[in-house]
């Protein structure tokens, strides 16, 4: 039998004695993360299970089919496009809206047939608060809670406790509608918590809050996961899922993105933000270690690099270092999520993506 032989590419010719290596760019072989796996969920695995979901408006599809887990113990991003159908999807997620096809479980119940069941284990924030406006925080958290069927005295006490994890203590007496934009974030959090829920599903909760309290609220929500609770939070701030969420779903056009889309958009090139205290230098040795002049884009003292690995990050930061260039900064310039996102819609034509330049 003829024996096999290796297939060996085309070397480039080695560089002069003494220069360096050129940085390369990677060829990563594309492998479908659904290749092999079962198509369906299985809906008694806790957390939130979508299963083959498809919710239509006439002739209107706000939601095609999606399948997704939210598994307990994790902070789950749930990212797409005005119009992908989050909206439609989470209203069905909260019980409010039954779906056409497919099924769901949240902490094991069907929000169809048992409502009551998915309510006492979820708690709902919507994009919009609506309260009680003539009603202070304090009577609005208390009645929730009793609403959800905590007794009173335990309601009273756990809206005070709320209070308190909310820095609202001053304002606990006051008519909600003297809260500002922030303040009535902080609010509808602690009223989706008011009842211990095992599941938290959050729609934009870092919307008009102020450092401190996005700081506030990554740290509750990763307490909340640590101890097994699931959230998924739906948001269009993608750096700020990129801090806090660890698994991402990506919808566009009432699907779950998957398959070779998702594979190549995550292996896109990404763009490394670099800043040194010669920039002169920096921009000098780039172009020695032989990095493309189209991946490199100056702006002012900060040079962005784009870059097919991690592996070529890192080997670059070393050259740089060994040169002697004085590097203060170097980092993604955007995180893993977002990045995703950037290049899922480009791939779509560009709507939704922001206008960064540079990367080729």
């Amino acid at each position: 039998m003829e024996s096999e032989r290796a297939v060996v590419p085309h070397a480039s010719p080695p560089p002069a004695l003494g220069a360096p290596e050129p940085v390369r760019a990677s060829h990563p072989a594309f492998v479908d993360p659904l290749e092999g796996a079962a198509t369906r969920v299985d809906l008694a695995a806790g957390g939130i299970v979508v299963d083959a979901v498809a919710r239509s408006f006439g002739a209107v599809h706000a939601v095609r089919s999606m399948t997704f887990h939210a598994k307990p113990g994790r902070v789950t991003g749930l990212i797409g496009p005005n119009g992908a159908g989050k909206t439609t999807l989470l209203l069905m997620l909260a019980s409010l809206l039954a779906p056409d096809a497919g099924a769901i479980r949240i902490a094991g119940a069907d929000p169809v047939r048992e409502p009551r069941a998915v309510r006492r284990a979820m708690g709902w924030m919507p994009d919009v608060l609506g309260t009680w406006r003539t009603l202070s925080p304090r009577v609005i958290l208390t009645t929730v809670g009793r609403l959800h069927g905590v007794p009173r005295a335990a309601a009273a006490a756990r809206a005070d406790e709320l209070l308190v994890e909310a820095r609202l203590e001053e304002l606990a007496d006051r008519p909600s509608r003297v809260l500002s934009r922030g303040q009535q974030q902080r609010l509808g959090l602690a009223r989706a918590l008011v009842h211990r829920p095992s599941v938290l599903l959050l729609d934009e909760p870092a919307a008009g809050l102020d450092p401190t309290s996005r700081l506030e609220l990554r740290q509750r929500l990763r307490a909340f996961a640590a101890e097994g609770g699931t959230v998924l939070i739906s948001s269009h701030d993608l750096s700020e899922l990129d801090e806090l969420a660890e698994d991402a779903v990506f919808v566009d056009r009432g699907e779950v993105v998957g398959g070779e889309r998702l594979v190549l958009a995550r292996q896109a090139a990404r763009e490394w933000r670099i800043r040194a205290l010669d920039p002169a230098a920096l921009s000098h040795e780039l172009a020695r270690i032989g990095v493309a002049f189209d991946r490199v884009r100056i702006e002012g003292e900060l040079a962005f690099v784009a870059l097919d690995r991690d592996e070529d990050a890192a080997d670059v930061l070393a050259r740089l270092v060994r040169a002697g260039v004085p590097i203060a900064h170097f980092a993604p310039a955007v995180g893993d999520i977002e990045r995703t996102y950037l290049e899922l819609s480009a791939a779509q034509g560009g709507h939704g993506r922001p206008e960064r330049g540079g990367v080729r």
